[in-house]
């Protein structure tokens, strides 16, 4: 495939590369990894070579080289890799979704589709067409010219997200970025958690904010992101504050703190049960194993 020739030697021997285009990350791994708490951001991600896993919740999503990954909103999930090795090493490209590119182009866009689930996940998987693939090789390829990546990439990720848009499974995409609809209000809900998950939340000022019932609200929420607002809440804010130990070499105590905990006590609990280790013992095996916090 000509894009694995292209994106081995971009990426070399690390676990994960920035590239210099706008929104687009390498990863590769060279054997299976454990299953890890981490934060998808709204993305589409195209593995080369494996196979990875991950769970929403109680559902499984796996996707390989003839299929991809579309994540519509944040969502906090369990990811692992379960199938590389040093002959074969899974490699993915993952591009960062523009949500105000989508609701953008939705403006211009005639659907072929029309949206059949309101209840389904803010995530799926879908199968990897030529085309597709193409539009990614193009957009590598963008790496080594760089005076044309400003103008050409923005080309090419509309080109990827009218490909999504006008798929079966590009519904989800279309529901969550357009107005009225029960999965763009649910939507709503859960980007005010994710700006504001260090202060309190109160059930009801967030079904206002969606415009919808509580009872409606933790419905449609727990549909679309597999928990409730305070377990989506709570997995982000655990999730930050692991960052925050790991990047920024935090404490324990004063990075329960940041993130909205008042009691030292409830964020160990919680965090050992989300992570299964403490603190302190979860964040020194992740340095000693050079992991971070990949996706």
């Amino acid at each position: 495939m000509q894009l694995v020739d292209r994106v081995i030697p971009l990426i070399g021997a690390e676990p994960s590369f920035s590239t210099s285009i706008p929104g687009v990350t390498l990863y590769r791994y060279v054997a299976p990894t454990v299953p890890d708490s981490v934060t998808y951001e709204p993305s589409v991600a195209v593995v080369l070579q494996g196979k990875k896993r991950v769970m929403l919740g109680a559902i499984r999503f796996d996707y390989d080289a003839s299929h991809f990954l579309i994540t519509s909103i944040d969502l906090p999930v369990t990811s692992q890799v379960v199938e590389a090795s040093p002959k074969t090493p899974y490699l993915c490209i993952r591009l960062k979704l523009d949500m105000g590119v989508v609701r953008e182009m939705l403006a211009g866009v005639s659907a072929t589709v029309t949206e059949t689930n309101n209840g389904a996940p803010g995530m799926t998987t879908a199968e990897t067409t030529a085309e597709m693939l193409d539009a990614f090789l193009r957009l590598i390829d963008l790496q080594s010219v760089p005076g044309e990546i400003p103008f050409m990439s923005a080309l090419i990720e509309r080109e990827i997200i009218f490909r999504i848009l006008q798929s079966a499974e590009g519904q989800r995409l279309r529901a969550i970025a357009t107005l009225g609809d029960n999965s763009q209000q649910t939507a709503k809900a859960v980007e005010w958690i994710r700006d504001h998950f260090t202060e309190p939340l109160r059930i009801e000022e967030l079904a206002q904010i969606a415009c919808m019932g509580v009872s409606t609200l933790h419905h449609h929420f727990r549909l679309m992101t597999s928990m409730t607002p305070l377990q989506y809440q709570k997995k982000l804010r655990l999730h930050e504050a692991r960052r925050r130990m790991l990047t920024d070499g935090m404490d324990a105590a004063s990075a329960g703190f940041v993130v909205g905990y008042e009691s030292a006590s409830q964020f160990n609990r919680e965090y050992s049960r989300a992570f299964g280790k403490p603190p302190l013992r979860d964040v020194r095996s992740l340095l000693a194993a050079g992991d971070g916090l990949a996706t």
